[in-house]
């Protein structure tokens, strides 16, 4: 299948390798120049358009702004091959996921949002848990491409907004899983309980999962190196901010965590991993808008 890929960061990296192993003649673009090894066996391109001259194109772009001014500002879309299916595996905002929609359906194209559960590292061995929406008829013709990339293709409706809904969603619990960890570190080392100690506990008891044992590790040596950068991590909780406003309800949880991550960003955490809120929490707030080393620190 001839293939165009957006966005050949860490994580499009490994997405596009695995798309060239299965045998796909992949072309790729990124903003800034990569080296031709970065994705061995795919064709570099000169710009984003000839990527829509494709059977179907990924696009893994950081945020909405960027696929506004990657994809729609050059009108990539009226130029793009009839009946291309695009798929938009980057974590965006409801909103534009509905108007993506929208704007596809106007130009004769197919959109598929897709957007991913677990960091580059994952990518790179296929296990990814895919989160998709759009129409089955769809989903049916790339299944084969996402069975490379993932370990489970979780088909959540045929409103490609549901996935992008389903992703903040998650991304939302994972930061407040984050802060209930490092609340509950507050109370338990006030008496001189290791923090060690007490997650054996907990991750023994209560709170078994991957988002526990990852972060809780993270938390006990006090090493936050990405991972998922603070900074991306505070978008998404901005985006999940704008979803939860367009309901009329409160979202008070999220409202913590976003400041409590927001507090990290501004004292020059965001290249750290958003574990780093964690820090924040642990250390009482009021942290100095400087770089901190953290590691060994509890």
């Amino acid at each position: 299948m001839e293939i165009g890929f957006i966005g050949l960061r860490a994580m499009g990296t490994a997405i596009a390798r695995n798309l060239v192993k299965a045998g796909n003649d992949v072309r790729g673009w990124n903003r800034t120049p990569v080296a031709p090894e970065t994705v061995p066996g795919m064709t570099l391109i000169d710009n984003p358009a000839e990527a829509f001259d494709s059977d179907v194109v990924f696009t893994m772009l950081s945020d909405d702004a960027v696929i506004r001014d990657v994809i729609l500002r050059p009108a990539l879309l009226a130029r793009a091959r009839p009946g291309l299916i695009h798929v938009v595996t980057s974590t965006i905002s409801v909103a534009f996921a509905q108007k993506l929609e929208r704007l596809h359906e106007a130009a004769g194209l197919q959109y598929v949002s897709a957007p991913v559960l677990g960091r580059p590292n994952v990518a790179a061995i296929g296990q990814l848990n895919m989160l998709v929406g759009g129409k089955p008829e769809v989903i049916a013709i790339i299944e084969p491409l996402l069975a490379v990339l993932s370990k489970k293709v979780w088909n959540l409706g045929e409103i490609p907004a549901q996935a992008n809904a389903a992703k903040l969603a998650a991304n939302m619990m994972i930061a407040m899983a984050i802060e209930a960890m490092a609340e509950a570190v507050v109370l338990t080392e006030s008496v001189g309980l290791d923090r060690a100690r007490f997650f054996e506990l907990i991750l023994g008891t209560l709170f078994a999962g991957r988002t526990y044992e990852s972060y809780s590790a993270q938390i006990t040596e006090g090493a936050f190196e990405p991972g998922f950068k603070a900074k991306l991590g505070l978008k998404d909780l901005r985006l999940a901010t704008q979803a939860g406003g367009a309901t009329g309800r409160s979202l008070p949880m999220l409202d913590a965590v976003q400041q409590r991550l927001g507090e990290a960003v501004l004292a020059g955490l965001g290249e750290k991993d958003w574990s780093i809120m964690a820090h924040v929490t642990l250390r009482g707030g009021g942290l100095s808008p400087a770089p901190v080393t953290v590691a060994g620190t509890h």
